[in-house]
């Protein structure tokens, strides 16, 4: 990825399914792509680290803690460390998620 690239077009949408494309990986954190068909999702989960999820296209339903966002093309959402967290593909939708593995300074 050493050139422009649109990140929609880096990932399909797979009938059923939710597809994930891992762009960078190292200690400080990652960058992935995921690709959701409509009515796929990632059941309540949560992660010790902060994270960024951005809509590349489409929209979903996210819900962090007990607090259910729609997010559509454009829209970020932050993840906190250790709060429960899923995602719904209200319709097909891709993302970038950005896990930041660093700790957080105050600022």
């Amino acid at each position: 990825m050493n050139t422009p690239k649109r990140l929609a077009e880096m990932i399909t949408v797979q009938p059923g399914a939710v597809v994930s494309q891992t762009l960078i990986k190292n200690r400080g954190g990652s960058l992935t792509l995921f690709a959701f068909d409509a009515g796929e999702g990632l059941s309540e989960h949560s992660t010790p680290h902060e994270a960024v999820i951005q809509i590349l296209e489409g929209a979903a339903r996210i819900t962090i803690g007990e607090q259910p966002h729609v997010a559509t093309e454009g829209e970020a959402l932050r993840l906190p460390a250790a709060v429960p967290h899923a995602v719904h593909a209200e319709t097909a939708f891709k993302m970038l998620l950005i896990m930041l593995k660093t700790e957080e300074i105050d600022g």
